[in-house]
């Protein structure tokens, strides 16, 4: 093999593109089946033929653009033949396309190296070019399925799609320098050096990628056993309730059957009007009991009631769970949790009982859900830019709770603003309502 190599044929680049999406497209929960998903994915491969050999002796100023309509519609196929959202549509249009970029160069690097010089039959050549393709597109579906199983929406960061596609253009940049221009300390000299240089980072990128995709999948693994162990957690805490609640009746039944015989044989007015207060006092606590309209909020709010009742704090709560049913279960507990736990924390400090008072509201303003936490406090805590700094002597691990707030806030679209107004310490949170018009 000598002399200045072709390029590879626009046809085997779409075939390429085309094959490593249909490897992603079987890996993931479809929305489209049999023949639908046949007509969708061969429409789409006649598109991207017809693209690339419209597009093929345009000057090289506009190969990147090029290349990027080619992208552009290869996350179009990914996304409208699989229940994904855009964000993992675009994570596995990555993907695809680096698979792509590396079947291809290498099937046309051998190609080159075995047959260029023969001028082999269409036969031969379309029988190499199944040799290299489906033996890569075969590795990685079962890379995919053994070593990543579990198909499906990977419900990726911001950060976790930006990442991959930022080493998808490193990689592609990388192995494409040399056809840019050789005029550079990174580039080859020979046709042979830029296509060994071509497939090799092809290579190393697809092994990247890889890395990443399996480092996400664990996470994603990591994120949903800690929901379950958070909802089994919820579980336990309404058993729990629900055991106390049915205790605390019986034995208050048992109670009152005698306070009322005392009651009845009382000829002293103040004296009963003395029992009658203790007995309101301590059916106060049955107040706990929250109905929020969402069962979750409920298991939280009921919880923490129970908690203050036993510690003389009163929380008092105005809330319409409904608004948060688009928040995760975990996220809610999360929220709800961390807040609550650092007003108690805050006015368990109080040493007059009348001052422990926490007031939590949920409502909506405009197409927002918004949560405020309020506590009383005496001291005047010292911020850190927008969070306090905690109190607690080893604040290595300490101090995450409003971290944690604002990680989930942020995660719906929110924001989240914590204040002090006169003697009271505010926690206020404002997230977006999904399918919520301005009207609200």
């Amino acid at each position: 093999m000598s002399g200045a190599l072709p390029d590879i044929p626009r046809l085997y680049t779409a075939l390429a593109e085309w094959g490593a999406c249909m490897v992603y497209v079987r890996f993931l929960d479809r929305r489209l089946h049999g023949w639908q998903l046949w007509l969708e994915s061969g429409g789409m491969l006649a598109a991207l033929a017809v693209f690339l050999a419209a597009t093929g002796k345009l000057p090289l100023v506009w190969w990147i653009p090029c290349m990027a309509v080619a992208v552009a519609l290869m996350f179009l196929l990914v996304g409208s033949c699989c229940r994904v959202g855009w964000r993992d549509a675009a994570y596995y249009c990555v993907q695809a396309f680096v698979l792509a970029e590396f079947a291809a160069s290498l099937e046309w690097q051998l190609h080159c190296f075995l047959l260029l010089e023969r001028r082999p039959s269409l036969f031969l050549a379309l029988g190499l070019l199944l040799a290299v393709y489906l033996p890569c597109f075969f590795l990685m579906s079962y890379l995919l399925r053994h070593f990543a199983s579990g198909g499906g929406a990977l419900d990726l960061t911001a950060g976790e799609v930006g990442s991959a596609v930022i080493i998808g253009i490193a990689v592609f940049s990388a192995s494409n320098l040399s056809f840019l221009s050789i005029q550079t300390p990174f580039s080859g000299q020979y046709s042979a050096d830029i296509y060994n240089i071509r497939t090799i980072m092809d290579l190393g990128g697809l092994a990247i990628l890889y890395a990443h995709h399996v480092q996400c999948r664990s996470l994603r693994v990591s994120r949903e056993l800690e929901a379950v162990q958070n909802a089994l957690r919820l579980q336990y805490q309404q058993y729990q309730l629900s055991k106390e609640s049915v205790e605390l009746i019986n034995r208050k039944y048992h109670d009152m059957k005698h306070q009322i015989m005392v009651l009845r044989a009382e000829p002293d007015s103040a004296r009963r009007a003395a029992f009658l207060d203790q007995m309101e006092e301590e059916i106060r606590a049955y107040e706990a009991q929250n109905k929020t309209g969402n069962q979750i909020l409920d298991t939280i709010l009921t919880s923490k009631s129970l908690y203050c009742a036993r510690r003389h704090i009163a929380l008092t709560c105005v809330a319409d769970g409904a608004l948060l049913e688009f928040i995760k279960p975990m996220d809610l507990s999360a929220i709800f949790g961390n807040a609550l736990d650092n007003a108690i924390e805050c006015v368990q400090q109080i040493s007059v009982p009348e001052k422990r008072l926490i007031h939590v509201t949920v409502s909506a303003q405009r197409s927002f859900a918004l949560i405020r936490c309020e506590n009383y406090c005496e001291g005047s805590p010292q911020f850190s830019g927008d969070l306090p700094i905690t109190t607690k002597a080893d604040q290595n691990y300490h101090g995450y709770g409003l971290k944690s707030i604002r990680f989930v806030t942020k995660k719906y679209g929110g924001s989240m603003t914590a204040r002090m107004e006169k003697q009271w310490f505010v926690l206020q949170i404002l997230i977006p309502i999904p399918n919520s018009g301005s009207s609200k």
